[in-house]
């Protein structure tokens, strides 16, 4: 079945690419340098008018063709590196997840940016948008959107957020014994991505870390792992989240914030838009903050969406100029006001009259410069799934938290040593 699998994602590719030459070749009978970058459907749907605007203000020059991926970034993963598998791939430039950049760095694909992007291009980042973009000494990616964990909360429901686990917990039970909100919390409890980015903010909340890429140290079974598993163990079991919680993911949490049944949910900043939409129950009722964590720390697990270059592309000074036009500042502000990403640089977020029109942008940088990167490594992917199993059975109660994190720890411990990167 694997070998199937693998059949189909090259045949799309092999597709891809014979539509790209198709288009390559018509361009350049015209004089067109044509730059082509490959990017989910929903940045792609985005990206549209913006691709137009570049190429009327390079028209006779360069031609960007934005190619419209899969929606989902498992699928969009895969048809790159099916493409890329081949050879020279069909797109200069591939719009890539943080959790990326290693795989595909240690990989040799990437061009290295270094050379195109100086220290003033990296200083004007806001500081959370600096991390992931870098790999074994390179710069690889540039950003395009930020993205981070944020707890939204009810101000209809309480004058300010809670600051730590326990006061979630206490306010939650409080309102539910009101009979205000069924659920005091929801999250992301099912058994994919999103689980491990749960588990990232609250092993760094209880002072402990997930994974030191640099000297392969597993703090998983550490106290502070086991009592952020026990935590959100402790959130279904005293009934604080639904138990369907542990089936939620981004959008059912939404759906049960939206609709008045609960007084808190993590999710990511796409979501106060669809909470201010007329539909919405919570419209005008909805404030936003970091994860609650122990005293005097924050913390938010780091997402965004970068830019990339292809190592073979034969137009890389064109793709830095697209790469540019649609980080530049006009072009954040465009994506944040019409579709609610969120930017990069420290001028948008300082940007008063943006502040006027949608003051969340204040807190949207306040949530950036405390981000957490998820562990910065090429065996990401295998040590994610590794813990979503082992969380997904602590939280359905399948196992208690201490054997879930060991189990976690040694399986994580086995995936490194089998890549020879853990004596």
């Amino acid at each position: 079945m694997k070998h199937i699998s693998f059949i189909k994602r090259v045949f799309i590719s092999l597709v891809v690419f014979v539509l790209l030459c198709s288009g390559i070749g018509f361009s350049r009978a015209q004089g067109i340098e044509t730059v082509s970058i490959l990017m989910p459907a929903s940045f792609a749907d985005s990206t549209k008018e913006l691709a137009k605007q570049f190429n009327h203000e390079n028209r006779g020059k360069i031609n960007l063709k934005i190619i419209r991926g899969p929606l989902a970034t498992d699928a969009m993963s895969d048809l790159a590196i099916s493409s890329l598998l081949l050879g020279r791939a069909p797109f200069d430039g591939l719009l890539m997840d943080v959790t990326w950049l290693p795989k595909y760095a240690e990989a040799g694909w990437l061009e290295p940016l270094e050379s195109y992007f100086n220290d003033m291009d990296v200083s004007s980042l806001a500081a959370g948008a600096r991390e992931g973009n870098n790999f074994n000494n390179h710069l690889y990616r540039w950003p395009l959107v930020a993205d981070m964990g944020l707890l939204y909360w009810r101000t209809d429901l309480m004058d300010v957020p809670p600051k730590t686990p326990d006061e979630l917990v206490s306010i939650s039970k409080n309102l539910q014994k009101e009979n205000k909100v069924e659920w005091g919390y929801v999250w992301q409890g099912r058994q994919y991505e999103g689980l491990s980015c749960v588990f990232l903010e609250m092993i760094e909340g209880f002072g402990g870390y997930w994974l030191n890429a640099k000297s392969n140290l597993i703090g998983l079974d550490q106290i502070p792992g086991v009592e952020a598993a026990s935590w959100l163990k402790s959130l279904i079991t005293d009934g604080v989240s639904p138990e369907a919680v542990t089936n939620f993911a981004e959008q059912e949490a939404l759906q049960s914030f939206r609709a008045g049944d609960s007084a808190f949910m993590r999710n990511w900043p796409y979501a106060w838009a669809e909470l201010q939409k007329e539909d919405s129950l919570v419209k005008g009722n909805v404030g936003v903050t970091t994860m609650v964590a122990n005293p005097g720390y924050a913390t938010a697990t780091l997402g965004s969406w970068g830019l990339t270059v292809m190592k073979n592309s034969r137009h890389i000074d064109s793709t830095i100029k697209a790469i540019r036009y649609l980080t530049s500042e006009d072009s954040q502000n465009f994506l944040f006001l019409k579709y609610g990403y969120t930017p990069t640089m420290n001028s948008v977020f300082e940007d008063t009259d943006l502040y006027l029109k949608a003051p969340i942008i204040r807190e949207l940088g306040l949530a950036l410069n405390v981000t957490k990167p998820r562990p910065e490594t090429p065996l990401y992917a295998q040590i994610s799934d590794v813990l979503q199993r082992q969380l997904s059975s602590v939280i359905t109660t399948q196992q208690n938290p201490e054997t879930g994190m060991v189990r976690a720890t040694n399986n994580t411990e086995q995936i490194l040593i089998s890549a020879g990167v853990k004596p």
